[in-house]
């Protein structure tokens, strides 16, 4: 599974002037991504420790010797990336940011929400909602958490807000975290991210397509459309303000946002496609609880940070979350893993998380 592939599932590739991709141009433009894929390990591998994902990958683009116009469409494909896969623009994701572009396992969806997951995993447990935590104070003997309902005291503590949130004033901890915690977690940034839904009366794009996706300078903001109708049977088609368009799009109203995609499909489908019957937007950045969808590498990381962050702090204070698990940060399999580890090392031994799930 991964997050922005070029193929590996059914895709309707558009070029600039909106024309659909005879199969045999397809398999030549999705040969050029995997041909710079290769070189990018390499290149990536042997990169300064400063380095930009745009270094990498235009190190990885000069070396296949193409003309302008192809190198140009890899590019576009590689800034897309870069914003869908991390919410952030090329140039300020490390060259060691997309390390985990693939994941191993299934593509799992929830028709429900993923609400099924922490439900299930807090069946019993004394959860406590809607009580706003402002300070964690930590100490050799103990944690003392502050906030809107009070002063709770607890032998160690799990902290599990976003980068967005422990970056922030609104959140302290005390003392400040040890250098070889903050240090990596001052290297991280939160992402500029949202979906945008548009659901339809009727579905006017490519049949049997997992995606649709355009290349061009038309497809500045707008590139992607997920075909989300098998969910619930209702037409409906994902994209994402992701990076420079979720920063620019921030204050548009979500008639305003989807107008602006509506543009682009009528490049490709014609001014008569219906308009959407309803738009949902997401605001992660206006989120005070979250202030983004989740943190990505920005040049001078390296991938060992998000663990670095999870070390315990004087034995009492665990951080988790996507942002401190190595092997897939961004993803919901990251913090859950991520909790899980912290919650081992509260209790001082190993916790079967198959045997919790189960349970």
């Amino acid at each position: 599974v991964g997050g922005y592939q070029p193929d590996s599932r059914p895709i309707a590739h558009y070029s600039p002037d909106g024309r659909r991709l005879s199969d045999a141009e397809a398999r030549r433009y999705v040969a050029d991504i995997h041909a710079v894929d290769q070189t990018l390990l390499g290149v990536v591998a042997a990169s300064a420790p400063d380095a930009s994902y745009r270094d990498v990958t235009e190190a990885a683009i000069a070396a296949q010797g193409w003309d302008s116009e192809r190198a140009q469409r890899v590019r576009e494909y590689l800034e897309h990336r870069s914003e869908e896969q991390y919410g952030a623009w090329i140039e300020d994701l490390a060259a060691h940011g997309l390390d985990d572009d693939s994941i191993d396992g299934d593509e799992v969806v929830f028709p429900d929400g993923y609400d099924v997951l922490p439900a299930r995993l807090a069946a019993g447990l004394d959860v406590r909602l809607s009580h706003v935590v402002r300070r964690v104070r930590w100490a050799s003997d103990g944690v003392a958490v502050t906030g809107d309902a009070g002063t709770i005291t607890a032998d160690a503590a799990v902290v599990t807000v976003p980068v967005g949130v422990l970056q922030s004033d609104d959140f302290e901890i005390q003392p400040a975290l040890p250098q070889a915690v903050s240090a990596p977690l001052g290297r991280l940034r939160m992402n500029a991210f949202e979906k945008v839904f548009l659901r339809f009366p009727d579905a006017f794009w490519d049949e049997d397509v997992y995606v649709v996706r355009q290349q061009g300078p038309d497809a500045a903001w707008w590139h992607s459309w997920y075909d989300l109708t098998a969910l619930h049977g209702t037409p409906t088609l994902l994209t994402f303000a992701a990076g420079p368009a979720a920063v620019e799009t921030r204050t548009w109203s979500d008639e305003r946002i989807a107008e602006s995609v509506m543009e682009q499909l009528r490049r490709l489908y014609g001014a008569a496609i219906p308009a959407p019957s309803h738009v949902t937007v997401t605001r992660w950045q206006d989120d005070p609880f979250a202030r983004g969808s989740y943190a990505y590498m920005t040049a001078g990381s390296v991938t060992s940070d998000h663990d670095a962050i999870a070390e315990p702090v004087g034995g009492v204070l665990h951080l988790a979350g996507e942002a401190t698990w190595t092997d897939d940060p961004a993803t919901v399999t990251a913090a859950m893993m991520s909790g899980h580890r912290a919650a081992c090392r509260v209790a001082g031994r190993e916790l079967a998380l198959d045997r919790l799930w189960r349970e």
